[in-house]
């Protein structure tokens, strides 16, 4: 397999960073609140299968930050312009956390280009009763500890010496967070009542040991979009596409092809 091309691309009076490999129908993944930089060993697995977009949102990475970022709708509406100028179609969308609420905001606007919705401990959503973890109080080790149940991935997370440029995006991207997901805190009071609206396969992705959206959300999530399917994945926190990459991706994979008409 070639490795991932890194180019920059034009949308909605943007430059915005992407990622891209490997070859087939396509796979668009939409990152969560530390940013998208890397190619993911996990995207390098779903690109023996499909072509994989992986581009860093406005206001993350090595992206701009428009003047006109001011809400997750408004990544919406963007990345519905990106599938448009891209010229994709058919596309698999799969988003995780701060991810997935964008993509869920996408499929209530428009759901056109779509063959399916993949939500990964999605953000977006409240649940009377069950309270979220608040990444904006967490210091950086309650944050490192929190996000994953095998505490090992943490213990990685706190040893990495970033360098200078990658403090640099971490700042900024905790920045374009608090912008997006201060107030209320990490959801849209108005989004379950349009979750309805949803009708392509959806599949819903959750660790069951997650602190910081804990399970009971994917099945309001579930429990909200017509036909979608909770998969739990146990032992496992926040980000099942790290702590748990080969079943993350056996069951998304097996989930998309079988969505295949």
């Amino acid at each position: 397999m070639d490795e991932p091309r890194r180019t920059i691309e034009r949308v909605a009076a943007c430059n915005v960073s992407l990622l891209r490999g490997g070859s087939g129908e396509p796979l668009l993944f939409l990152h969560g609140a530390r940013g998208g930089s890397q190619w993911l060993p996990m995207m390098e697995a779903l690109s023996q299968h499909f072509e994989v977009f992986a581009p860093e949102h406005p206001g993350f990475g090595r992206s701009e930050t428009p003047l006109w970022l001011d809400t997750i709708g408004d990544l919406a509406y963007f990345y519905l312009d990106f599938i448009e100028t891209l010229g994709l179609e058919y596309v698999h969308l799969v988003g995780t956390s701060l991810g997935g609420w964008i993509a869920a905001e996408l499929a209530i606007r428009n759901q056109t280009s779509l063959a399916t919705l993949t939500l990964v401990a999605a953000a977006g959503l409240h649940v009377n009763g069950i309270p979220k973890g608040d990444i904006f109080m967490w210091s950086a080790p309650e944050l490192a500890r929190n996000l994953f149940h095998d505490q090992k991935y943490a213990e990685w997370m706190l040893l990495a010496e970033p360098s200078q440029e990658e403090q640099d995006i971490q700042l900024r991207n905790r920045l374009t967070t608090a912008k997006l997901a201060w107030q209320p805190r990490l959801h849209n009071p108005h989004l379950r009542k349009w979750l309805h609206r949803i009708t392509v396969p959806t599949l819903i992705l959750w660790g069951a040991n997650d602190k910081l959206i804990p399970a009971q959300y994917g099945a309001a999530f579930r429990d909200s979009i017509p036909n979608a399917r909770l998969e739990i994945i146990e032992n496992c926190g926040h980000a099942p596409h790290v702590e748990k990459k080969q079943e993350f991706v056996d069951v998304v994979t097996r989930f998309l092809q079988g969505a295949r008409p």
